[in-house]
């Protein structure tokens, strides 16, 4: 069951499993229109030694500014079948509105939704509960957040590990390609999508080298829909600059913590070699990618596809470093 807190004036839902007697608690950061869930499978590996925290994002999942629709909300809203003939009808409409709320929301977002404003999110949440000794994994956008983390708060988080996450590297035309298509994703998911018949099945079939089974597919589904427009463009737009992009291999180097990166060698989202660019920023790289560890047929879900591959993955490096 998740609890919520009052994060930098944003409810956040988290879930921590029972204390053990590790003293390490490992923090799991999901990424870009995702949610804490997606780390179940990894932690129901892992929980028996250490102790895990998930949590959703502001503006993801069921961390929601006021108003806001919730996963859970989406969840438990019932679709009457006398519905169905009006969502036709109501496709353009919704298309329209949806256009010019994406509009206006793209004037305002500002740069509280970068890696390190999400950073300090997660050292408020870590305060909040006491942590003082956290191993973050982190996967995607996560990732970077986990670094941007380590990097101000070195005294709470003792190492990171980043899944299906690397990069600095801006390669313009790609990336206003990937820029574009966020967009137009956002502008084009209104609520009645949840209630499409096998809209699911195609989600579990995005980025992954294999589809995934299809509860993953409607979970995706309910997290495109109920991401607040604002985060979900905001950490788009704000992660992607050119700046925000060459700060990260920076950060990496400052780290004087164990990193390590996870990549998924089927990987069309974050290539291996983009993950390998950015382990090579710090020290424990060593020339020979060290710290880089590739999961075979595995796409850009390491969690959802290779679960018990991630967390054998992450107990063999704090088992390392004695954790």
């Amino acid at each position: 069951m998740a609890t919520t807190v009052d994060i930098r004036g944003v409810p956040h839902a988290y879930e921590l499993t029972a204390p053990i007697g590790s003293s390490c608690i490992l923090v799991f950061v999901h990424g870009w229109l995702l949610s804490r869930g997606y780390w179940q499978p990894v932690v129901q590996q892992l929980a028996s030694d250490y102790q895990c925290l998930v949590y959703d994002l502001r503006g993801f999942g069921d961390s929601q500014p006021d108003r806001a629709v919730s996963v859970q909300q989406l969840r438990g809203e019932a679709f009457d079948r006398r519905d169905s003939e009006l969502v036709s009808a109501a496709v353009g409409a919704a298309t329209e509105s949806g256009r010019a709320t994406f509009s206006a929301v793209s004037d305002a977002v500002q740069s509280e939704y970068t890696p390190a404003a999400y950073a300090e999110d997660l050292i408020a949440l870590l305060r909040h509960l006491n942590i003082s000794s956290a191993w973050l994994i982190g996967h995607s956008l996560g990732g970077s957040i986990a670094l941007w983390a380590a990097d101000r708060a070195p005294h709470l988080i003792k190492g990171v590990v980043c899944v299906n996450s690397g990069g600095g590297i801006y390669l313009k035309e790609e990336f206003e390609r990937f820029r574009t298509a966020g967009q137009q994703l956002m502008q084009r998911r209104p609520r009645w999508l949840c209630y499409l018949p096998l809209v699911d099945l195609v989600m579990t079939r995005m980025n992954v080298a294999h589809p995934i089974a299809r509860h993953w597919g409607r979970q995706r589904l309910l997290d495109l829909v109920a991401a607040h427009p604002e985060a979900a463009l905001g950490t788009l737009l704000d992660s992607t600059t050119e700046a925000e992009v060459h700060c990260l291999p920076q950060v990496v180097s400052r780290l004087r913590q164990p990193v390590f990166f996870v990549a998924g060698a089927k990987d069309t989202i974050m290539e291996p070699k983009y993950v390998r660019h950015l382990a090579s920023f710090h020290p424990l790289f060593n020339c020979r990618g060290d710290n880089v560890i590739e999961i075979a047929d595995c796409g850009h879900l390491a969690m959802v596809e290779q679960p018990a591959a991630v967390a054998r993955e992450i107990r063999s490096i704090l088992t390392a470093h004695h954790e």
